[in-house]
């Protein structure tokens, strides 16, 4: 299976996704780490691919996403954005909406 092919069926068999650096239990960058916090305060259940350990999805999904850094976070097959985006809508109670409308 090609590598975008992979991403796009990770996103669609995971209502929330996070790629990641690291995992929610360690994460390797401070971004990863906030955007977990802020996604795990509505729900535990989520995904997360840690891309440290996915060069090949690593290099390949910002091609797919049209966004260069990461994490990036998917919920419901959808491309949400990165750590500020997630952080502002948490903030702005977007998150728990989007969230609890999975």
């Amino acid at each position: 299976m090609k590598t975008i092919e992979k991403i796009k069926n990770q996103i669609l068999s995971n209502n929330i996704i996070i790629y990641m650096k690291g995992t929610p239990n360690e994460p390797k960058c401070g971004f990863s780490s906030r955007a977990v916090k802020a996604i795990s305060y509505y729900t535990n259940n989520f995904s997360y691919i840690n891309i440290l350990e996915n060069d090949k999805i690593r290099s390949k999904l910002p091609q797919y996403s049209n966004w260069p850094t990461f994490p990036q976070i998917f919920i419901n097959g959808k491309f949400i954005g990165g750590c500020d985006i997630i952080i502002k809508m948490f903030n702005n109670g977007k998150l728990k909406k989007i969230i609890k409308s999975k």
